[in-house]
């Protein structure tokens, strides 16, 4: 029984699970980091028609760059809010974007971000695990370069799967 939980929570923090072709955006408009941020809260199907949701997503994001970027360098942010927003979604999302010329997004590195990863999650675990694992994954250069190069959203699916299989 405890084999088959232990199976059920990795299974859980897959990040290709999480990601689908309609969490993905291949060609973002945004100028700065603001229009960024609701271009991909706008991808987030769990709460596409609710616009108080998206209002809150929203916000928690904000608030979050406020205290500190979440643009990690190497050409990536992975916007989250600081804490799990329980009850906006029942599942992880993961929603990505990428920018061609990239965005300020004050990044510890200061070049700007061209791969967005946005992480809604529904408790406190799944938001760490994600975090945690999207971050491994994100470390490869390689992972980052195939990611800036991919022509469908099939491939970005693919490229996170192989990753993850590599982890």
């Amino acid at each position: 029984m405890k084999e088959d939980m232990n199976n059920n929570a990795s299974v859980r923090y897959v990040i290709s699970r999480w990601i689908t072709p309609q969490t993905i955006e291949l060609k973002m408009r945004a100028t700065n980091r603001d229009m960024a941020l609701q271009e991909l809260v706008s991808k987030v199907p769990d709460i596409a028609h609710q616009p108080a949701a998206k209002q809150i997503l929203y916000r928690a994001l904000q608030e979050r760059e406020q205290l500190c970027s979440t643009g990690v360098g190497d050409g990536v942010a992975i916007p989250h809010a600081r804490n799990a927003l329980v009850g906006l979604v029942d599942h992880p999302v993961i929603v990505f974007g990428r920018h061609e010329t990239g965005i300020n997004f004050g990044s510890i590195d200061g070049q700007p971000a061209k791969l967005f990863f946005l992480l809604v999650a529904p408790t406190v675990r799944d938001h760490l695990q994600l975090l945690a694992r999207l971050s491994k994954i994100l470390r490869d250069p390689k992972v980052r370069q195939d990611l800036m190069k991919a022509e469908t959203v099939e491939k970005v699916i693919s490229i996170i799967r192989d990753a993850e299989q590599n982890l």
